[in-house]
């Protein structure tokens, strides 16, 4: 039997060295590829075919969750698990409709990332406990408020949401383009569609709204 191969994506490379250190230190376990941002890492993911995936929720240019719908809509059999700093019930929510088979908390990786990697190469999923409680009381109990809070976000394609993050990072219209390898015309329409299906008025209600819908990330601070 070949070696595990692992694909890492995660727009700090200081973070993807440590975790590549963690993983390769495990018998029979190779790093085969590794990533900055989403939109690389659905590109490489495609070529490579690791046994296991794990992404950053909070990349640049295509995060983390949309990664994973494109990465699991190229082959529904793919193992992804999902790190993060955030463990609210929306995020845990949107991780689990996006496909992944796991998630991790950052702050747990060090003593949790081979047992999370472990229990997808088995074919098993990975929640914490503490996660997997959430979850729970989630799914019975916060269901219907869950749906409503998500109802706008659904009503966006695929490529609307790549564009609405593009736009929330700063990008021009032009940018968005180049990006996206569209025109110039065609990204002014996707914005219209946007501004008109979420019913915003500016940059700042779209900023706004890729936030609390978890397409972009605000990072907080360290304070030393």
């Amino acid at each position: 039997m070949g070696a595990f191969r692992i694909f890492i994506a995660d727009d700090h490379e200081v973070v993807r060295k440590g975790l590549c250190a963690l993983l390769q230190a495990e018998p029979g376990w190779e790093i085969c590829g590794e990533a900055a941002d989403g939109r690389e890492a659905v590109e490489k993911v495609r070529e490579l075919k690791p046994d296991a995936i794990i992404l950053d929720i909070g990349m640049p240019g295509l995060n983390g969750l949309e990664a994973t719908r494109q990465i699991m809509k190229d082959d529904p059999r793919a193992k992804v698990l999902i790190l993060t700093f955030h463990d609210s019930d929306q995020v845990v929510r949107d991780v689990l409709n996006a496909g992944a088979r796991g998630f991790l908390l950052k702050s747990d990786a060090a003593r949790d990332l081979v047992v999370a990697v472990e229990a997808l190469k088995r074919d098993k999923t990975y929640f914490t406990s503490k996660v997997a409680a959430m979850v729970l009381n989630g799914y019975l109990n916060g269901g219907t408020k869950a749906a409503a809070v998500s109802l706008g976000r659904d009503r966006l394609t695929p490529r609307e949401r790549e564009v609405v993050q593009l736009l929330a990072e700063g990008k021009s219209t032009k940018e968005v383009a180049v990006a996206l390898g569209l025109s110039v015309k065609t990204a002014e329409t996707h914005r219209s569609n946007i501004m008109r299906k979420l019913q915003l008025h500016s940059v700042s209600d779209l900023v706004l709204y890729a936030v609390r819908n978890n397409i972009v990330h605000v990072v907080q601070p360290t304070i030393e």
